[in-house]
C-alpha cells in the first residue's frame, strides 16, 4: 500500500538522510556497540546536515519547520540501517519540544542553538529507581534555597544520552509533600557540582546507546534553569508525552517492516528439502499474517503523524499506537526469528540484532500496560 503522506521536500530529506546513515551511521555501528556509546562527533556532524532540531525556528540555528514527518523520516532511516545507538530521536521528538513549547527566551537563546548543532546533547530524566511509570511518585527533590537556586537531590535511572548529555531535562519535586502539582521541570547541566553519572547500563538490546544513572547530590541550580512555570511540569509532561509515544510507535512499525523485510529475502534465499522455505505452506501463512499486521500498523501510525501535525492526536490515540506498535513489532519479530531457524539465533544475523533491540520497545515511554489504563480511562472507566 502506497503512502501518501510525504511531499517532494520530504524524499529530498529522505534521501539526504539516507546517504548520512549508510556513510555515517551504518559502518560504524558494530563497533559503537562494543564501546556502548556513540561518540560525539557524530552529533556534530548531524547537525551540519541539518538533522537535528528542525522544527526549530531558524532564529535559534534550526530547520523553522514544525512537521513531524522529518523527524519521522530520521526515525525511519535509522532503523533501516539498523542503528539504535543514536539518541536523535530523543533528542528532536521529546526534550527539544519542551524548550521551544514552555522554555524563556533567554533559554532558547542559551541552549537551542546548540542542540541545533550538535554541540548539546540532551536527555530527559523522568524514571527513578524505585519510580517508572508513576511520575507523580518522583523523589528527587529541588528546593528553593532562598538565594536564587534550587538544591536538588535524587538519582535517576535508565536514562538514555545519560553519558553523552550536557543537558537533562529532570523531573523533579518542587514541593516534595504534593504530588502532581509539585512536580517541576528543572535543567542540570553538565559541569554543575554534585551532578555525577554512574554506569554506562549494560543492555540486552540497543548496545551502542549509552543509557545511564544519575545522581545528584546538593546540586545548585539556578532557577534560571526551571523550565516553564514551578509545579506545572505534570501538566507539561502530559502535553508532550503523545508525541513521545508516537515516536516510540514508528519506529516500532519501521523496525517491523524491516525484520519482515530481512526475512522475505532470507526465505526466498534459504532452501531445504529442494526448495526455498518460503514455499512452504506454514512459511507462506506465517509471511502473509506478518505483511497484514504491518500493513494495518503502518496505515494507522501514518495517520496518527497526520493527526499530530494538525494538532489533534490525543493522549489515548497516542497510548493506542504506542501499545499497539510495540505489540506488533515484537510478535513480527519473533516469528521472523523463528523463520530463520538455528540463524536467527546467531547475532551475525541482523534479525537476532533486531530481536534484542526492539524488547525494550514495550517498555519505555510508560509500559503497555500503562497505555492500556490511559485507554480504559479515556473509555469512562
Amino acid at each position: 500500500m502506497d503512502r501518501n503522506i510525504f511531499e517532494k521536500d520530504h524524499e529530498m530529506f529522505r534521501a539526504a538522510v539516507r546517504k548520512f546513515m549508510e556513510k555515517e551511521v551504518a559502518p560504524h555501528h558494530e563497533h559503537w556497540e562494543k564501546e556502548r556509546i556513540v561518540p560525539r562527533e557524530l552529533w556534530l556532524k548531524a547537525g551540519e546536515q541539518g538533522f537535528l532540531g528542525m522544527d526549530v525556528p531558524e532564529e535559534y540555528g534550526g530547520g523553522g519547520i514544525k512537521d513531524f514527518r522529518y523527524n519521522t523520516i530520521l526515525d525511519e532511516e535509522l532503523v533501516r540501517v539498523g542503528a539504535s545507538g543514536p539518541g536523535f530521536g530523543l533528542h528532536n521528538d521529546i526534550v527539544i519540544p519542551y524548550i521551544l513549547c514552555y522554555g524563556t527566551e533567554d533559554q532558547k537563546k542559551r541552549w537551542l542553538p546548540g542542540m541545533v548543532s550538535g554541540a548539546i546533547i540532551t536527555a530527559i530524566a523522568m524514571t527513578e529507581p524505585n519510580t517508572g511509570s508513576d511520575l507523580a511518585s518522583v523523589r528527587t527533590s529541588a528546593i528553593d534555597d532562598g538565594n536564587g537556586c534550587y538544591t536538588v537531590n535524587g538519582s535517576k535511572t535508565f536514562i538514555t544520552n545519560g553519558i553523552n548529555a550536557d543537558f537533562v531535562l529532570a523531573v523533579v519535586k518542587t514541593k516534595p509533600e504534593e504530588k502532581h502539582s509539585g512536580i517541576s521541570l528543572l535543567a542540570i547541566e553538565r559541569d554543575m557540582e554534585g551532578f555525577s553519572r554512574g554506569r554506562n547500563l549494560e543492555k540486552i538490546g540497543q548496545k551502542a546507546q549509552d543509557t545511564a544513572e544519575l545522581f545528584f547530590e546538593n546540586v545548585k541550580v539556578p532557577k534560571e534553569n526551571l523550565v516553564g512555570s514551578e509545579g506545572m511540569g505534570f501538566i507539561y509532561l502530559m502535553e508532550q508525552l503523545p508525541q513521545e509515544r508516537l515516536s516510540i510507535a514508528v519506529a516500532a512499525v519501521s523496525g517491523a517492516e524491516r525484520a519482515l523485510e530481512i526475512t522475505i529475502q532470507y526465505c526466498n534465499e534459504r532452501e531445504a528439502f529442494g526448495r526455498a522455505i518460503g514455499k512452504f505452506q506454514n512459511s507462506r501463512f506465517k509471511l502473509a499474517e506478518m505483511k497484514t499486521e504491518v500493513t494495518i500498523g503502518r496505515v494507522f501510525i501514518d495517520r496518527c503523524i497526520t493527526e499530530l501535525n494538525a494538532g489533534n492526536l490525543t493522549t489515548e490515540q497516542a497510548a493506542m499506537a504506542k501499545w499497539w506498535a510495540t505489540d506488533m513489532q515484537e510478535r513480527v519479530i519473533n516469528q521472523c526469528l523463528q523463520l530463520h531457524g538455528g540463524y536467527g539465533y546467531m547475532l551475525e544475523y541482523p534479525i537476532a540484532k533486531a530481536y534484542m533491540d526492539s524488547r525494550v520497545m514495550s517498555i519505555y515511554g510508560g509500559t503497555n500496560e500503562i497505555m492500556k489504563e490511559i485507554i480504559g480511562r479515556a473509555m469512562g472507566f
